[in-house]
This record gives C-alpha cells, sequence and structure tokens, in this order.
C-alpha cells in the first residue's frame, strides 16, 4: 500500500454531492461562527499578557499578529472554494500531499479542537463559580475541580459541553442562531469596555511605547497570535453553506477584519487607561474598569467573558466533529463518526462522542501541560494550507479558481515563514507534546485507518493532477 496516495479531486466532490448536511449557513452566519471561535476568553486575557512583553506596543503586537493571520486566511479562501469539503486542512492536504500526511494534520486539527474545547470549558467553569461567589453562591470545591486540583470532578464545564453538544446535536441551523446571538452580545459587551474606557485613557501611560524593543514586540506577536486561533474552523462549514464558494472567503474575510479591529482597540483603551507593569493578566479588562471605578462596567464585561467562552466551544466542538467525520467518510477512522441522523440531518454519533470525549477532559484531566501543544498543531495546519496553495498553482494550473490568493507564491511563502518563526519560539515542553500526540495518531493509522482506507481499498483512484 502507498501511505502517500492522494485522494482524487472527482471522488472528494462526489463525497460532497452525497452530503446529507443541510446547507443552510450564509455569509453572515460563517462570519459570526468564526468570530464567536477567535473572540473568546483571549481578548480579556491574551491583551494583559502581551502588554507585560510589549508594553503599550502590543497594539503593534495585536496587528503584526492580525496581518500574518489574513495571510493565512488568503490561502484558506483559494483551498475552500476550489475545495468545498468539511474537512477544512485534511481534505486539502489528501489531494494535495496524500493519505498520510492527510492523517498527520487530521491529528493536528483534533489536538487543536478538542483540547480547546476541553481547556475553555475548564475557564468558562472557573470564570462561572467566580462569578456566583461574588454573589455570594459558594459551589463546593469538590464538584468544581479536577483531582489534580484537590476536587473530584469539575462538574461545571462538564455541564456546559454537555448543553452545547445537545445544541449541536439538534442541528446547525439551531447552532448558528444561538451562536449569533451570543456572539452580537459579545461585540456590543467589548464595543462598552472601548467606550467607558477612553474617557480614562492618561497618554502618559503610552511612554515609553516600546520598553522592551523590538524584541518585546516579536515575543507578544508569537503570545497573543494565538488569540486568532480559530478562525480555521469556518472552512468545516462548507458543506453546509449555502453557497459556499462565495460565503466561506467572505465569511473569513469579515472575521478577522472584525476581530483585529477589537482587539486593537481593546489593546489602545487598556494600556491606556492602566501602566502596562499594572495589568493583572488574568482579569485585564475587567480590572481596568474596576480600577476607575465602574464597577458594573467590570461586571458587565465579565459576564462577556462568560458569553466568549460559551461561542468558543461551540464553533471548536463543531470543528472537531466534522474533522471526524470526514476522516471516517475516507475509512480512516470508524464509520460509526460519519452517520448523519435521519431528521437533524447531523452527524449525531460524533457529536454524542466527541463532547463525551471533551467532557471527560475537561472534568477530571489536568490541562495545564496538555494545552501548551495546542498552537503546534494549530501551525502546522496553517503551513499545510499555505504550501497547499503553491503546489496547486503548478500541479493544477487550469482549475478553477474563484478566489485566489494576491501576490502568490509571494504571500504564501510569507505565511509559512511567519508560522515557522512563530513556531521556533515554542517551549520543549510543547514539543514533547506534540510528538507524543502525533505518535499516538500514527499508531491509528497504521493500527486502522490504514486497512480500512477507501482510497487505498479503491484500485481505481487516480493521483490528483490527473483527476483534473
Amino acid at each position: 500500500m502507498n501511505i502517500f496516495k492522494k485522494k482524487s479531486v472527482d471522488k472528494m466532490l462526489e463525497g460532497v454531492e452525497r452530503t446529507a448536511l443541510k446547507k443552510n449557513l450564509k455569509a453572515k452566519d460563517i462570519a459570526a461562527f468564526g468570530i464567536g471561535a477567535v473572540v473568546g476568553v483571549g481578548i480579556f486575557v491574551a491583551t494583559g499578557t502581551g502588554a507585560h512583553l510589549a508594553g503599550p506596543a502590543v497594539i503593534i503586537s495585536f496587528i503584526l499578529a492580525g496581518i500574518v493571520a489574513c495571510l493565512c486566511a488568503l490561502c484558506y479562501c483559494e483551498l475552500s472554494t476550489m475545495f468545498p469539503v468539511a474537512g477544512s486542512t485534511y481534505s486539502y492536504s489528501y489531494i494535495v500531499f496524500g493519505e498520510i500526511i492527510a492523517m498527520i494534520i487530521g491529528w493536528c486539527l483534533t489536538a487543536e479542537y478538542l483540547v480547546a474545547c476541553s481547556a475553555v470549558a475548564s475557564g468558562w467553569s472557573g470564570t462561572f463559580v467566580g462569578i456566583l461567589k461574588s454573589f455570594g453562591v459558594t459551589l463546593p470545591a469538590a464538584l468544581t475541580s479536577s483531582p489534580s486540583k484537590g476536587g473530584i470532578v469539575d462538574l461545571p464545564a462538564i455541564l456546559i459541553i454537555a448543553i452545547i453538544t445537545y445544541i449541536l446535536y439538534y442541528g446547525m441551523k439551531e447552532s448558528a442562531r444561538v451562536n449569533n446571538i451570543i456572539v452580537g452580545i459579545k461585540i456590543v459587551i467589548i464595543l462598552v469596555f472601548v467606550v467607558l474606557g477612553v474617557g480614562h485613557i492618561d497618554t502618559a501611560n503610552y511612554h515609553p511605547f516600546a520598553p522592551f524593543g523590538f524584541g518585546g514586540i516579536f515575543a507578544a506577536t508569537a503570545t497573543i497570535f494565538f488569540s486568532f486561533i480559530g478562525f480555521d474552523a469556518i472552512s468545516t462549514a462548507a458543506e453546509e453553506a449555502e453557497n459556499p464558494k462565495r460565503d466561506i472567503p467572505l465569511g473569513l474575510i469579515i472575521c478577522l477584519i472584525a476581530v483585529t479591529v477589537l482587539y486593537v482597540l481593546v489593546a489602545v483603551v487598556l494600556t491606556g487607561m492602566v501602566p502596562y507593569n499594572e495589568i493583572i493578566s488574568e482579569n485585564a479588562v475587567p480590572g481596568a474598569l474596576a480600577r476607575v471605578g465602574i464597577n458594573w462596567g467590570a461586571a458587565l464585561v465579565g459576564t462577556g467573558a462568560i458569553l466568549g467562552m460559551i461561542s468558543t466551544i461551540m464553533v471548536v466542538l463543531y470543528g472537531q466533529v466534522r474533522v471526524f467525520m470526514v476522516m471516517s467518510r475516507d475509512g480512516l477512522l470508524p464509520k460509526i463518526f460519519s452517520k448523519v441522523h435521519p431528521i437533524h440531518k447531523t452527524p449525531h454519533i460524533s457529536t454524542i462522542i466527541t463532547g463525551t470525549i471533551a467532557a471527560i477532559i475537561a472534568g477530571f484531566i489536568p490541562l495545564d501541560i496538555i494545552v501548551e501543544f495546542l498552537s503546534t498543531g494549530t501551525l502546522f495546519g496553517f503551513i499545510a494550507v499555505s504550501l497547499a496553495v503553491i503546489v496547486l498553482r503548478k500541479t493544477m494550473p487550469n482549475f478553477k479558481r474563484i478566489f485566489k490568493v494576491p501576490g502568490a507564491p509571494f504571500t504564501p511563502i510569507v505565511a509559512i515563514i511567519c508560522c515557522i518563526v512563530l513556531l521556533c519560539g515554542l517551549k520543549l515542553i510543547t514539543w514533547i507534546g506534540f510528538v507524543v500526540w502525533l505518535i499516538i495518531g500514527l499508531v491509528v493509522y497504521f493500527v486502522y485507518g490504514r486497512k480500512h482506507s477507501i482510497v487505498q481499498n479503491e484500485g481505481d483512484l487516480e493521483n490528483t493532477d490527473k483527476a483534473v
């Protein structure tokens, strides 16, 4: 068997045409979907963390991180219009690089989505418990902490994942409606912070603007870049978009422009209100309002953080379910993951299994080390997409492209270089965790996936360059 055998474009598009998923997402739903994933706990925490590294120049760091994210997003736009499938980076890699690389990338996406869902759920639990405590309601520590923190189970984290799993099980149209409402409220709350805080800006706090020089700006960029992670989940919604070749790229672009503007606004106001070395990272935005006596505003922003995390959990859980579904459809995972509910038209079993795994991780397993390697898999996915654009321009020059990356191949090359630079800044423990995760994925492939692969078992499939 050839583990680098590619999936033909014709076969992939046949699978899309046969999909039982409902096509009911518009560009606005997809944009809100991306904003819901990206604007989560990061905007409330990462801004403070970045300010400690770069000072007020964290504003520049957010702009640079936004540019890198946009470069990668342009590559996603081109591929998602060429191949409107739910598997995102996994599906693109199957066509361009072959099965084993697709399996690795799919496994990287699993690291990003599944563990991110669990990590954010744990963060949601801590914030929720803290808000209840501020109202005089104290929940038992044994039921709000994982065993590693002296508790028995983190029950709020499990419950929020269970609720979102139910919503996703019921249908994507309903999920999109809930997400749109949450995203709207979240954006309003962020803008409320900007409006309330702008009157308390002290321009003296902007001096020195870059106390740690370019090195500090770069370090902050590498750190806060991961606040942009999640926009790639947009491409997993391709099979449920009404017009994926129009709506996916439009949704991606709207999402990243909106997110970058929101991040920069928050950074400008926050570093103007509070000296950078006095910002409390864990409570940066609400803390800034409380510092100037706007306690009701601080409470409102805290509520926004709760809502922000709910939409993030929803989107990353959705993305993971769709990746499992497509990998199952290709035979690399058991067929049960690709079964679609006859009424709700959702991959219901995959949704239940994914939600259960995420809930177990969030409720019982310490995430301190696990979350460290989330960004590694994400960046490898970004590199794969950018490289795929370059390769396909050579191997499929005549393939119809509704959207083309401007400045190719230089734009994808710059995106790849930026991702590599960010990878070089990760900790050793991060790389160790990633290698262990990768080995587990390869074991799954060689024990199960290779034997059940549709591509390996159908002798009539040709290489991608012959399929066009």
